[in-house]
């Protein structure tokens, strides 16, 4: 079989960053193992792969992040204490994580980078087409971008990658991507790519967000790659060398993503998430909107 026609079936997900950001929590909890409401931060992003799909997951984990492995696992005797009190819902929920997907780890034992994380792939992947997923991005189940990013690559081969439009001042913390339009109105041609860019040097506005599906010809030129921007080996620079010959790995397509989007890689972000997604909750949302409507009116005010 062709990439082009290779059905996608493995997400890759690193999983091996500090999570500096939201120390002291982070201490000796990992990043991704945050609830969003009463979930880890990394469910939904498994939640999302398989809901494309993609039902065999690689974690890039590192030192301290054994947390990960056991979410995922079984845990027959919190189970059997659910069962022997007749806690079904409750049952129900420590079970679905370990019934999501087959999942596998590998480790990044020296953080260089998510260029670095996704070459840690490489083994597992194979010579087959594999989805991208970071965790610090949640999207809305309602929006089935990877969804969307699978079946573009399916059509065209090659690499596509998840963009959005941000506003100018905020494209210094972004990859950003020059483009040329396509026949579909939500795909776009990358003709370009710079990571972090000034915002006087951006191309464009559209940021790479993080998903990701790319040609296994990635790795070849992520291991001739060297540290970028940071001291780190940045895939944005893989996939630039990819969109300026074709003739390494096929065209990289962007799909421009409008929907709702949860960053929980910053902390009012975060924090932003976990209401959003309370609000719009059934067993959460009327009673918590109900509060939080008095606490914005009331003692919010201002004196």
């Amino acid at each position: 079989m062709t990439e082009s026609n290779t059905r996608i079936s493995k997400a890759v997900i690193p999983a091996a960053g500090l999570g500096t950001r939201f120390l002291p929590a982070t201490k000796a909890t990992p990043k991704e193992m945050l609830p969003v409401v009463d979930k880890p931060a990394i469910q939904y992003v498994v939640e999302e792969a398989v809901a494309a799909g993609l039902s065999d997951v690689l974690m890039i984990t590192g030192r301290n992040k054994r947390a990960l492995e056991d979410h995922f696992d079984r845990n027959y005797e919190l189970e059997q204490a659910l069962t022997r009190k007749g806690d079904e819902d409750r049952l129900k929920k420590v079970q679905e994580s370990s019934d999501l997907a087959t999942l596998h780890y590998v480790r990044q034992g020296d953080p260089r980078g998510l260029g670095h994380a996704v070459l840690c792939a490489a083994p597992h992947v194979g010579d087959q087409p594999f989805a991208v997923l970071l965790g610090d991005d949640l999207i809305d189940p309602r929006d089935p971008l990877l969804s969307r990013m699978v079946e573009i690559q399916e059509r065209e081969g090659g690499s596509v990658i998840a963009l959005m439009e941000v506003d100018p001042s905020q494209i210094h913390l972004y990859g950003c991507a020059a483009v040329e339009p396509t026949g579909d109105g939500d795909v776009v041609r990358v003709t370009r790519l710079v990571e972090k860019p000034a915002a006087g040097d951006a191309p464009s506005n559209l940021a790479i967000i993080g998903r990701y599906v790319l040609t296994p010809a990635v790795f070849d030129i992520l291991r001739q790659t060297g540290p970028g921007r940071g001291g780190e080996i940045q895939l944005t620079d893989a996939l630039e060398m990819l969109a300026a010959d074709e003739s390494i790995g096929g065209p990289v397509h962007g799909v421009v993503f409008t929907g709702r989007r949860y960053d929980t890689g910053d902390r009012g972000d975060y924090l932003r998430a976990i209401v959003r997604l309370a609000c719009e909750r059934e067993d959460l949302g009327p009673e918590f909107r109900g509060w939080l409507r008095g606490y914005v009116t009331e003692e919010m005010r201002e004196p």
